[in-house]
């Protein structure tokens, strides 16, 4: 199995926590002296550098928020001069202001790296022709890809998002092996291929999907490889970190973190203490080498466990598997908490259901009513109306034992839900308009 850096990514435990000692005391160091933003944070959480004395400590350090990057818009908090800075990426948040990341050309060389590595871990390389469906611009996703697939020799296709049959008319010509995708897209992406006559299985030399920048699960993976004939990959980031940077390997068993670009902590968010490896919590991560914006114990957000054994594939360093939601897109209904990725994989098990679903929240009186809308398959849609109220009942069954709360379904055909290109909008809330 090719590796892109053993050095790193086959480094023994010991000589990682040393490592990424070092790179912590120097980062704390650097900020608490160059960082006013730090250096405050720092007092007031009364710790100072000379009290990291040994990994552990990182503890120590207070916590950074997304709330942090909006607060002090657009740059007070970068750490690199103008005539440092190289690009500039902006997030596309839904409220308030939008989060401004910049990055020197140190940083834009590890964020391509941490890619490279990823990329070579599924098997990907020279003489594959690699089509980057992520959009290209101010979102990270897609030139994140389009730098790491060629630093490892790939072709890129740089398709972006949008005029869905003509990226299958490229994939076809020009032989794409692999693509980078919402999975959304990529189902999207298959319902058109079909309309076409298309049969991406049969008809392309497509093998890999790199899917991310939504949440989907283990069950969505298996329909995804079973209807379209590749391996799908989970790949993991967020734009404040760089954008995509860490990706499952072969195994398909978690994303590997390379320890001398991030450190992870799995914590309590709600006691905010961290908590140990095979434990569900919130991700938090130093970012250990970042010039431009560096961040220490960023709360991403994100729940998941962490792994710190050593993967079969070889490589040493943590995995955090497949992430299972989100502190702030968690939906509470009448006291109890509800991730849509839950509501996915409970759909997933059913034989009848499509690909596609809504959840729509209602506020009735006093009381949160969910909807959760479904598509049936083409096939198990009937004109029968005991067959539709049967195939009702048993989704409302398996609803109610997955979430332990009720869940009015509705069946609708095939095609009938939205579609998107970028990010699915699986939710609608309306308890907040």
């Amino acid at each position: 199995m090719a590796v892109w850096d053993p050095r790193i990514e086959e480094m023994p435990k010991a000589d990682i926590a040393k490592m990424q000692y070092k790179l912590l005391k120097s980062l704390v160091y650097r900020l608490y002296s160059f960082s006013p933003f730090y250096h405050d944070r720092m007092k007031e959480q009364n710790v100072h550098p000379d009290d990291i004395r040994e990994l552990a400590d990182v503890k120590k350090l207070p916590f950074m928020f997304k709330r942090d990057l909006r607060d002090n818009y657009p740059d007070r908090i970068f750490t690199a001069t103008q005539d440092e800075l190289v690009r500039y990426h902006v997030s596309s948040g839904t409220t308030g202001k939008p989060t401004v990341v910049g990055y020197t050309e140190k940083d834009l060389d590890l964020w391509t790296t941490s890619l490279a590595r990823g990329l070579t871990s599924i098997g990907l390389g020279r003489g594959d022709v690699i089509q980057v469906s992520y959009g290209y611009g101010l979102f990270t996703g897609g030139l994140g890809l389009h730098y790491g697939a060629e630093r490892i020799g790939a072709t890129v296709l740089p398709t972006s998002v949008g005029n869905t049959e003509r990226q299958i008319e490229l994939m076809q010509d020009l032989g794409a092996t692999a693509i980078a995708c919402t999975p959304s897209y990529l189902l999207h992406m298959g319902e058109v291929a079909e309309r076409m006559g298309v049969s991406i299985q049969k008809d392309t030399r497509l093998r890999t999907g790199i899917l991310g920048a939504e949440p989907w699960t283990e069950k969505m993976r298996v329909r995804i490889e079973d209807w379209l004939g590749i391996k799908a990959y989970d790949i993991y980031g967020t734009s404040e970190l760089s954008g995509p940077m860490f990706t499952e390997c072969c195994e398909q068993n978690g994303f590997h973190v390379w320890s001398d670009l991030a450190l992870v902590e799995i914590i309590d968010p709600k006691t905010e203490e961290p908590l140990e490896p095979g434990e569900s919590g919130e991700v938090t991560i130093t970012v250990l080498q970042k010039e431009a914006l560096p961040m220490i114990r960023y709360r991403i957000g994100d729940i998941a466990v962490m792994d710190d054994g050593v993967c079969a594939c070889g490589r040493t360093n943590p995995r955090i598997h497949r992430i299972q939601g989100r502190v702030d897109d968690m939906l509470i209904i009448r006291g109890i908490n509800v991730f849509p990725s839950q509501v996915e994989h409970a759909l997933m098990t059913i034989p009848e259901v499509g690909q596609h679903f809504q959840i729509v929240v209602e506020r009735k009186g006093a009381l949160d009513d969910m909807l959760v809308r479904v598509e049936l398959k083409k096939e198990s849609f009937s004109d029968k109306i005991t067959d539709l109220m049967k195939t009702r009942q048993n989704v409302e069954h398996r609803l109610r034992n997955s979430l332990n709360v009720n869940a009015e379904v509705e069946l609708v055909e095939p095609g009938s839900l939205p579609r998107f290109e970028g990010k699915s909008k699986k939710v609608v809330d309306k308890r907040s308009l």
